[in-house]
């Protein structure tokens, strides 16, 4: 029996439909097709080929990532990479082949707390990658067509859009499911066991179990074994997290609900809200008895979908909003990017700006109502800018004749400066500094304004929405 009331017959049309004016064009399937898993003819020879792990390497050696454990760069492995492959392709044929350890690294969380990231060595993340590029076709295939994360042709943007497709249709209530640290506490016996019902080549399974029990050092040097976890950080981890969760995706549709999945995070949309505390129960109890994993219920809710973060923003009928948290995070990085004793040149500063600007529009430009906080953003990274250089001029004869360089009279500048160093925050406001250090000055230094980007990124919208 479902947990929703009878789906409309609309729900079909809905789910194919596509918002063209939010990101991307999606090109998904017509309807989320789900087929029946089937035994594989994929083989470790497939894996171990030449021309497989070359390819490997390169997508790994494009990444640039960190050395792991064995400190092991890629420009070392480059300089022998043809003994490299050769090594590692007899290894995995003839079963000698054994992953070393994982170093673990934290890194901040968007909503607060730290996240905690599985570096391999090079060599491993090679065999990784190689896995991931037999393995990803034979899945990809039957995986549903609502999961978005980690899959060719599908992103953020996508997931986005069929979100905000069933909001429009009038479902109004969105179960938010948290997985309390899914990639640590994967069960291996559960995945394994997965795995083997496609994959019939026992040296495939072999090396995968060994990804997963590879021992973890962590950063102050001690060293974990791991029994349960498909940590974040290695190649083969996004397509492992889909085939754990690829059974939530297929009980979902089973018992007929709208949903969207990117990763870990998954939106299940509603139309009242009954309909959706019916849900959140009853899915709550799949998650944990069936697959063994734990919803954080303290993150989890079903409420109006406007009420919630979902992979950084807050969606509504009309309306795509950056959610709060990524508002707040903006705000946060602004002051990262240019601190008050910042000691090198400004044009570097400017340049880490320019860098997180490109990279922040092009992911939330999509929001339609940006305006307010990417002038607050514009203006405020000026004045910071402001308060650096005049921290940086230290004297206050070189503030005065800095200023009258940039066409400020002598008295204005005489008396802007009298304000010492000590105050630059203050200064960074007054009448003098302003005039000196205009708009029109940061922009002819290279600084973009993130204003104009997000302009230029809606025009590039509209330009692709009318061409297609």
């Amino acid at each position: 029996m479902n947990d929703e009331t009878a789906a409309s017959p609309r729900g079909d049309a809905a789910h194919r439909k596509m918002d063209r004016s939010i990101g991307e064009r999606a090109v998904l399937p017509k309807s989320p097709v789900v087929r029946a898993p089937q035994a594989s003819t994929v083989s470790m020879e497939e894996v171990a080929d030449r021309e497989n792990l070359m390819r490997a390497y390169q997508k790994v050696a494009s990444n640039r990532g960190a050395p792991g454990p064995d400190r092991q760069t890629i420009d070392e492995v480059r300089k022998h990479v043809a003994a490299v492959v050769e090594s590692l392709r007899i290894a995995l044929l003839e079963g000698t082949y054994g992953p070393g350890d994982v170093r673990r690294v934290w890194i901040p969380k968007s909503g607060g707390g730290m996240r905690g990231l599985g570096i391999p060595n090079v060599i491993d993340r090679i065999v990784q990658q190689a896995l991931h590029q037999v393995l990803s076709p034979l899945y990809d295939a039957s995986f549903h067509g609502s999961s978005h994360g980690f899959r060719p042709g599908r992103s953020c943007q996508t997931a986005l859009s069929e979100a905000r497709g069933y909001i429009r249709e009038g479902r109004s209530w969105v179960v938010d499911i948290d997985l309390e640290k899914f990639f640590d506490t994967v069960p291996h016996d559960r995945l394994m066991s997965r795995l083997g019902e496609r994959i019939e080549d026992a040296r495939i399974l072999g090396v995968i179990r060994a990804f997963l029990r590879a021992r973890v050092v962590l950063p102050n040097g001690v060293v974990m074994s791991v029994d349960e976890g498909a940590p974040q950080g290695g190649p083969l981890s996004p397509l492992l997290s889909n085939i754990v969760l690829d059974e939530l995706d297929r009980e979902l549709a089973r018992r007929g609900h709208r949903f969207v999945r990117y990763a870990d995070d998954c939106n299940i949309y509603v139309r009242s809200r009954r309909a959706a505390e019916r849900a959140m129960a009853s899915v709550t109890h799949f998650i944990e008895s069936r697959l063994r994993l734990k919803v954080n219920r303290d993150k989890s809710a079903a409420a109006i979908p406007s009420e919630r973060h979902f992979l950084g923003f807050s969606l509504g009928k009309v309306h795509v909003d950056v959610s709060t948290r990524t508002e707040r995070r903006l705000r946060e990085k602004v002051r990262e990017l240019t601190p008050r004793t910042w000691g090198l040149s400004v044009s570097t500063c400017i340049a880490g700006i320019n860098t997180y600007a490109r990279g922040w529009v092009g992911y939330y430009g999509i929001g339609t109502r940006l305006g307010r906080l990417l002038r607050w953003a514009d203006a405020h990274l000026r004045r910071r800018l402001r308060a650096i250089l005049w921290t940086q001029w230290k004297k206050r004869i070189t503030k005065v004749r800095q200023l009258m360089l940039l066409g400020v009279p002598r008295p204005l500048a005489c008396a802007t400066a009298q304000g010492g160093g000590r105050r630059c925050w203050d200064r960074s406001r007054a009448k003098g500094v302003v005039r000196a250090l205009t708009n029109s000055h940061f922009e002819e230094r290279g600084l973009l304004s993130f204003q104009a980007l997000w302009k230029a990124h809606k025009l590039k919208q509209t330009v692709v929405a009318s061409a297609t």
